[in-house]
């Protein structure tokens, strides 16, 4: 789920209320990480928490919020893994449950600004305050010892008190995430959006084109498709890729981001050339693959030395693109080889952010036989009470 907001939204138009489950911390070893979400209706759900007993009880348990109207929009879940549903991973996990109505689609609205910050409280009234911030694109001021921007909150800020905490200064690449307690018993969750996207330009709207934007549709990338023949960009794209017709694709690096991916595909070689020379030109870029053959790159490198640029400007060129392994030219199999170079250039690239420490210490872990989980009573039990008080639906 590559912006919530829009997907809750998405979800109010055929659902009268709908629940968002978040993977608010984690401790140990858990089926997904912090950040991970999804979303229950009464009709289905979109996204996934990692599946198994985690999820069936996220499921459960937000099922439950959706019925209970006088219920607080917010609930805080803590859960172990092995001791509470038997699952193996054995790690702590707290959820945050939030439920949306149509009265709160303005809010989701501003949420869906490009660089925004989400903040929810819930008090020990059981009331609970929503806000939505944004970092203004200009007219940054220094948070105090960490050098990075801070928010300016919107007008129609819905909620904030003169306690409230500070928001979240912007996190570089996932998106931070902070769950506070407060003295007074408060819990408030701090959420940068819009952050979490690694931005993408793929060149070339061709079959391979065509068969790799479905595939990056459910990653972590924001993607910029750009073609010179309008009929190819479909209407109708997942919605972290930006379509972009353009007679001059060139002029699309001018506002390119530094360490933006770069995969340049087109129909024509000699373009092909001229945005790799202008991409490696710049020197800023995270990645730049080129789709084609060995012989292909070779030409491409001995002519970038021939027009002046130096061996260490012309050293980030790949040609072909793709992991290594895959035989088959099959677009969708090209596609898949694609995405999977992204994945492991921006796992070695970026850190994960760390995810919150819980207050209490997470139970020692276990020690399982060498059987495994089906000879755990302790899972078996687990087992029959979830398939027991499971909703039906």
């Amino acid at each position: 789920m590559t912006h919530w907001p829009r997907a809750v939204l998405a979800a109010l138009q055929h659902e009268t209320a709908v629940v968002r489950v978040l993977v608010a911390s984690v401790r140990g070893s858990a089926p997904r990480e912090a950040g991970a979400c999804m979303l229950v209706g009464r009709d289905g759900l979109v996204g996934t928490i990692g599946g198994g007993y985690l999820e069936w009880e996220a499921q459960r348990a937000a099922l439950a919020l959706l019925a209970s109207v006088d219920a607080p929009a917010v609930q805080v879940r803590k859960l172990i893994l092995g001791a509470e549903l038997g699952q193996c991973c054995g790690g702590v996990v707290e959820l945050w449950l939030e439920r949306f109505v149509a009265a709160d689609e303005a809010l989701l609205q501003r949420a869906t600004d490009d660089d925004c910050c989400w903040r929810s409280s819930l008090k020990p009234d059981r009331t609970v305050e929503r806000e939505v911030s944004r970092y203004p694109l200009s007219l940054r001021e220094k948070g105090a010892g960490e050098g990075r921007s801070q928010p300016r909150s919107l007008n129609a800020a819905v909620g904030r008190s003169p306690s409230s905490p500070a928001l979240l200064p912007k996190g570089e690449g996932r998106p931070a995430l902070r769950l506070i307690s407060s003295q007074d018993g408060t819990r408030t969750l701090l959420e940068n959006l819009g952050s979490s996207a690694l931005p993408v330009h793929l060149y070339g709207a061709g079959h391979v084109g065509q068969a790799l934007v479905p595939v990056l549709a459910g990653l972590p990338y924001a993607v910029r498709w750009i073609d010179t023949r309008a009929e190819l960009l479909p209407a109708d794209v997942p919605d972290n890729v930006t379509p972009l017709c353009t007679a001059f694709p060139l002029q699309t690096l001018r506002d390119a981001a530094p360490g933006t991916y770069y995969i340049v595909m087109t129909h024509d070689h000699a373009l092909d050339y001229a945005l790799c020379r202008a991409i490696l030109e710049r020197g800023d870029a995270a990645f730049v693959g080129v789709i084609g053959s060995h012989s292909k790159g070779a030409r491409f490198r001995a002519r970038l030395a021939r027009d002046g640029l130096s061996a260490a400007q012309i050293a980030p060129l790949v040609c072909p693109i793709g992991v290594a392994g895959i035989a088959s030219k099959l677009p969708a199999a090209i596609a898949v080889g694609i995405a999977a170079q992204l994945l492991q250039l921006t796992a070695v690239s970026r850190a994960e952010s760390k995810a919150p420490q819980l207050e209490t210490p997470m139970p020692q872990a276990e020690t399982c036989s060498v059987d495994g989980c089906a000879a755990c009573p302790q899972a078996e039990r687990t087992a029959r009470h979830l398939l027991k008080d499971l909703p039906q639906r």
